[in-house]
């Protein structure tokens, strides 16, 4: 390319900055970043500004932070430049036609799943529940169908070993998404490289991941349950319900083991109290 293209990255969370460290690293760097506003967080509920703003600040890059991609203010801001590419990770709003009709060569996507596989919320979660060994990243065109964009590369893994947790798969899946995009957007702004349509017919979806999904039945299949546990590591962590002095507790799980056909509890953290042992539950009076 003979000038630095102008690009605008969407995403908010830490990993889309593993994202922006990439293309950084290839000359890419975004000339705005646009990411969510900055929130009340932590116990002390002090206005905290999202990951990616952070990384914009220290690479001194211009950020903007609508509450919504429909906002009429926000869009004739944006119209005011002529725009290369936008680069969508992790941000969490469906584009109107407007905005995707800005930049020259369109908007392009990291999807963490196979495509036309698991589009929707949660590809991380589900590949990890449904035990799909073999997964990968997709970097997509953006359409106004959600994740039904024409495919511009995928990349496959086969994470070893088996499960990971979702935190690990996702780590996985961002440094191959984050290298993948890096090599696909140069190609992609000079026309050396095609996107190919989505077969509709084999698309799969996975829903946005509530708390309770992610609640065990202990006395149901017990690998099933070990799947359960890996998917929800974090926000929300996997977790069952016991009993003390009439009351129902909630008990997540901070790490459990399955071997021979058996899930072994081993660390567990009842609500309202420290992480113990399992051992240390049960001799505490709560009851399974």
């Amino acid at each position: 390319m003979k000038s630095m293209p102008k690009i605008v990255f969407f995403g908010t969370p830490e990993f889309a900055t593993v994202v922006l460290d990439e293309l950084q690293s290839v000359k890419l760097t975004p000339t705005l970043i646009v990411t969510a506003p900055d929130r009340k967080a932590g116990r002390g509920q002090k206005l905290t500004p999202p990951p990616v703003k952070v990384w914009a600040m220290m690479n001194d890059i211009d950020v903007m932070q609508p509450e919504t991609v429909q906002d009429p203010d926000f869009l004739a801001e944006l119209k005011n430049t002529e725009w290369d590419l936008f680069i969508v990770v992790a941000y969490g709003q469906i584009f109107p036609k407007e905005l995707l009709a800005m930049p020259r060569r369109g908007s392009l996507n990291i999807h963490y799943s196979l495509l036309p596989k698991f589009r929707g919320a949660s590809p991380v979660q589900s590949a990890i529940l449904g035990d799909l060994r073999q997964t990968g990243v997709s970097i997509i065109e953006l359409v106004e169908r959600l994740d039904a964009g024409p495919i511009v590369a995928q990349a496959s893994i086969e994470p070893e070993p088996w499960p990971p947790t979702s935190t690990e798969l996702l780590t996985l899946l961002t440094e191959e998404g984050a290298t993948l995009l890096a090599e696909v957007v140069p190609l992609w702004l000079e026309k050396k490289i095609d996107a190919a349509p989505q077969d509709d017919s084999h698309a799969t979806y996975c829903k946005k991941i509530v708390k309770e999904d992610a609640r065990l039945d202990l006395g149901a299949d017990p690998y099933k349950n070990y799947l359960k546990i890996r998917a929800f590591d974090g926000n929300p962590r996997a977790f069952f319900m016991a009993h003390k002095d009439g009351k129902e507790v909630r008990v997540g799980i901070a790490d459990a083991e399955y071997h021979d056909g058996k899930l072994l509890l081993l660390r567990v953290v009842p609500e309202g109290k420290k992480e113990m042992s399992y051992e240390e539950l049960l001799r505490s009076g709560f009851k399974i």
